[in-house]
């Protein structure tokens, strides 16, 4: 279950009338047009953080094996 808060924001006139049209344009409601707005935005934030989480770990792992590729170490684990 989803739960909602009333919260009260100000825009300039010229936002309003921005926000207006792409809620027509698309349909929807001041308030759908705001959240999903807000939602894609957010996403893209997220994504954002993981991907820097995720090169993060990539990058982290650098150095582990010095300077070798994957197959000079299998090499040098067959001697």
């Amino acid at each position: 279950m989803s739960s909602t808060l009333r919260k009260n924001f100000v825009f300039d006139a010229i936002v309003v009338s921005h926000l207006e049209e792409i809620a027509r344009v698309e349909g929807l409601s001041l308030t759908k047009a705001i959240n999903n707005m807000i939602e894609q935005r957010y996403e893209e934030i997220a994504k954002q953080k993981r991907l820097e989480a995720a090169m993060s770990i990539v990058g982290s792992a650098s150095g582990v094996f010095g300077n070798l590729t994957i197959q000079e170490i299998k090499a040098q684990m067959d001697v």
